[in-house]
């Protein structure tokens, strides 16, 4: 008898067609134009002009026609050249967001579970490994018959087989949690300054963030906060289109803003995710604004440290992502991290995306009241 022979399997790569290479390259530059069809169009002909992307059967105005028909861009009139532009469609907001998702937690995403756990078990949602002996009040559902009756065979026997109360087991299950987490962005002029694009590694993650939110942990609530001068609230939607202004940070309005936001949901479990590259230089008071770009102000620094306590008082953990390295950053990063008792990741650009996942994947919210 031959039997068995095992090879090494090799995963057959299905070959993109021209459109979908090109459509990566395009929504792709999609986030680093922060939505801008034109622009990215124009990026793409220029590559296209010295990397030869196309060739004489599908042109550059094929996939753009293409782009159309399948409902990635649609025309906006009173845009662009010649009183007439190009605007993304929903479709490619969602793709965007998707291919954040990918990039950034694809490996991670394939190993992790559904849900958030809690260290709560009984009458939960989910099943465990544990079994114990059944207690009066526990569902039907959580009966496990199939070692209820090895247990009745074991204890009665076969001949005469018969089931009481003591044979039946049952599986602990276990309690899931829902948290409501604000991920604030600083819009700050900073970011963008010393020839170091800052704000798309921010977007990327906040389109992955929500991305990986509403397809896994649909209980789960996410707000976007931006700051700058000011801060307000935008929609997932609007997050590929983003753009740094010439404003002041002004972490206090950003923190204000989110616990508004939390103190309206009525999830026990609430979390802030501050990312930022600077130091609290703008506070607004009486309707005007007071700014210090230069060192630490104390005046604006205590008003930034007594918000940290209030949102520790209120169960509100801050964990921020320093996307700088300066040491004085680092000591005020500290001493608002100490204020609030949260967490504080001092990350390049390329390790932000990890580390947020991470730290939303390790259960930070608490067990479900």
């Amino acid at each position: 008898m031959i039997g068995y022979r095992f090879t090494k399997f090799i995963e057959e790569q299905e070959e993109k067609s021209l459109f979908d290479q090109l459509l990566d390259i395009f929504m792709e530059m999609l986030v680093y134009t922060s939505g801008d069809v034109e622009e990215a169009i124009d990026w793409l002909r220029e590559v296209d002009r010295e990397h030869n992307l196309t060739n004489d059967e599908y042109t550059l105005d094929d996939f753009i026609e293409e782009l159309k028909q399948k409902g990635f861009i649609e025309n906006d009139q009173g845009k662009g050249k010649g009183g007439s532009g190009r605007r993304m469609t929903a479709k490619s907001e969602q793709v965007i967001r998707q291919r954040a998702l990918d990039q950034i937690f694809g490996k991670m995403k394939r190993a992790s579970s559904g849900k958030h756990g809690s260290k709560t078990v009984g009458k939960g949602d989910e099943p465990t490994t544990d079994r114990r002996q059944f207690q009066f009040g526990d569902r039907l559902e959580q009966i496990d018959f199939t070692q209820s009756i090895r247990n009745a065979q074991v204890n009665h026997g076969i001949g005469d087989f018969q089931m009481t109360e003591n044979d039946l087991e049952v599986v602990e299950n276990q309690h899931q949690s829902r948290a409501s987490t604000v991920l604030m962005i600083d819009l700050s002029h900073s970011m963008i300054l010393y020839g170091e694009d800052r704000i798309t590694p921010a977007k990327k993650v906040a389109m992955a963030l929500s991305e990986l939110i509403t397809k896994r942990y649909p209980t789960d609530t996410l707000d976007i906060v931006v700051f700058g001068n000011d801060a307000w609230q935008v929609a997932i939607k609007d997050l590929p289109y983003l753009q740094v202004g010439p404003y002041h940070t002004n972490t206090v309005a950003g923190l204000e803003l989110a616990m508004d936001l939390l103190r309206r949901r009525r999830n026990p479990n609430k979390q802030i995710f501050m990312i930022t590259d600077g130091k609290p230089s703008c506070i607004k008071e009486n309707g005007e604004y007071y700014k210090n770009s230069f060192g630490l102000d104390p005046r604006i620094v205590n008003k930034t440290l007594n918000l940290a306590v209030q949102c520790r008082k209120l169960h509100i953990p801050i964990t921020t992502f320093m996307i700088a390295r300066d040491p004085y950053l680092q000591e005020f990063v500290e001493d608002f991290t100490e204020a609030n008792q949260g967490k504080a990741f001092y990350t390049s650009l390329q390790g932000l995306g990890d580390f947020v996942f991470e730290d939303y994947e390790r259960n930070r919210r608490k067990n479900t009241r």
